[in-house]
């Protein structure tokens, strides 16, 4: 076998290892229930200048504890300008975890977290400013789901984006 067969089949081997990881997610806000979201808010539309709703919000008491969905690793943590401050993780699955409108970041870019992992606090930053606090949380896969499209607005992107109360 060549050089170049064995290193395609070895960028394919850990591909496929990693979307193999099982996949835990748990409630990412301290102490939340199922009362403290809308379980239609995601591809809520009209939704702003998203168009739709492509996540949960998750409400708390400012400054609640935001832990990891799940274990993976912090690609980013900062400031975007919709949703504030913000950190994206990518987990399981090659799924990206996104964690957006947080008060504060408690977690830096490479970091490893898991379940325990305090990533940062509910707040209101972002398009979010003025209204009641919450983290914005959604679920993007990198690998498409095609059946997933449907005729809603935007719901091409439906293959890009999973529900995230499906998994709490």
């Amino acid at each position: 076998m060549s050089k170049r067969k064995k290193i395609i089949l070895g960028i394919l081997s850990i591909i496929g290892l990693i979307y193999l990881i099982p996949q835990q997610l748990q409630m990412p806000v301290k102490g939340a229930s199922k009362s403290d979201y809308n379980s239609r808010s995601f591809w809520f539309y009209p939704w702003g200048k998203s168009v739709t709703h492509k996540g949960v919000d998750i409400f708390a008491k400012k400054g609640t504890e935001i832990n990891s969905a799940t274990h993976g690793i912090v690609l980013y943590a900062g400031h975007i300008n919709r949703g504030g401050k913000s950190v994206i993780i990518l987990g399981p699955k090659w799924r990206l975890h996104y964690y957006a409108h947080m008060d504060t970041l408690q977690t830096t870019a490479l970091s490893f977290v898991n379940h325990t992992s305090s990533i940062g606090t509910v707040g209101t930053s972002g398009n979010a400013v003025g209204k009641q606090p919450h983290l914005h949380y959604a679920i993007m896969t990198m690998i498409p789901y095609i059946w997933n499209i449907d005729s809603e607005k935007q719901g091409w992107k439906k293959m890009f984006y999973l529900n995230p109360i499906d998994f709490f």
